[in-house]
């Protein structure tokens, strides 16, 4: 009898109740701090989350304008004094969070912590950077703010749901990329022998990069086999292409549904029908619409 492996726990920085890593202090400015910026529960934490979303959204949106050369002359102070303020913003957010966490080094190695660092560094570190001639290193480091739509992930729950499904089937699609990468290498150098350098394949390597292309479905029509056996051949890879593009999407389908499954499930009644099974963060009864009581802190 086959059973499902249990699975393992998900990363604290993905989980849905991270004071349990980071460690919530206990009374004082710190817990309140805290609550604010960690928890959803209260109003001023909801007011807080929205404010961060709409300036990670925002500060993204500047990002992109910036890199268009019309808008840029057009708008430049204007952006650059967005760009700064969002900067601070960010900075204060960042000193927050490592103030309110018992671990703030936690915090700091954390996904979230890391992702925090990135998107106030470049524009520090641009100012510390002299010298026209390194511009364009000065524009990479900027563009990195772009990870900043990364922040948003702590505010979804489905984002963690689809990381703890990603993180599950790690194994699963390991495997299946090395049998996609198996295939690819023994089909490119059948192609090579078959076709051969007087038709564009020129090397092992080359005859791969056309499998990839091909097998993925892309196609670039860079390198294309004249001879009728290559043709088949890369027919046959065409129609394998369309079943190796569903096995992952299965595989990732199949976590997900599992992992709805693994939501935490609060013992609150419903008053009215008495019904139970509700979801940790349900606010009405899922049978009748009733209020439910809240659950003791």
């Amino acid at each position: 009898m086959n059973e499902r492996p249990t699975k393992a726990p998900a990363p604290p920085e993905l989980s849905a109740d991270p004071h349990q890593h980071f460690g919530k202090p206990e009374g004082g400015w710190r817990e309140e701090l805290y609550e604010i910026i960690f928890e959803s529960h209260t109003r001023t934490g909801q007011i807080f989350d929205l404010v961060l979303i709409g300036a990670i959204v925002l500060s993204v949106v500047t990002v992109v304008l910036t890199s268009i050369a019309p808008v840029a002359r057009a708008y430049g102070p204007w952006l650059l004094a967005a760009e700064w303020l969002f900067t601070l913003l960010f900075t204060v957010e960042y000193i927050g969070r490592l103030l309110c966490v018992k671990r703030p080094d936690r915090y700091a190695r954390s996904f979230f912590g890391i992702i925090d660092l990135m998107s106030v560094v470049p524009s520090y570190v641009s100012l510390f950077v002299p010298g026209s001639h390194v511009l364009l290193d000065v524009r990479i480091l900027r563009l990195l703010r772009i990870f900043r739509i990364l922040k948003l992930t702590l505010y979804i729950q489905e984002y963690g749901m689809l990381g703890n499904a990603l993180l599950a089937s790690r194994r699963k699609i390991l495997i299946f990329l090395s049998v996609v990468f198996m295939i690819v290498f023994l089909l490119g150098t059948v192609m090579y022998v078959v076709e051969g350098p007087r038709h564009g394949f020129t090397s092992i390597p080359t005859a791969v990069y056309w499998a990839i292309s091909t097998v993925t479905t892309v196609g670039f029509g860079d390198l294309v086999p004249k001879t009728d056996l290559g043709r088949a051949i890369a027919s046959c890879m065409m129609l394998l292409g369309w079943g190796i593009l569903a096995v992952p999407t299965g595989i990732i389908s199949s976590e997900i549904t599992h992992q709805r499954g693994l939501r935490p499930v609060s013992a609150r009644v419903c008053t009215r029908c008495l019904a139970s099974g509700h979801e940790a963060d349900a606010s009405f009864c899922k049978s009748c619409g009733e209020a439910l009581p809240q659950e003791p802190r």
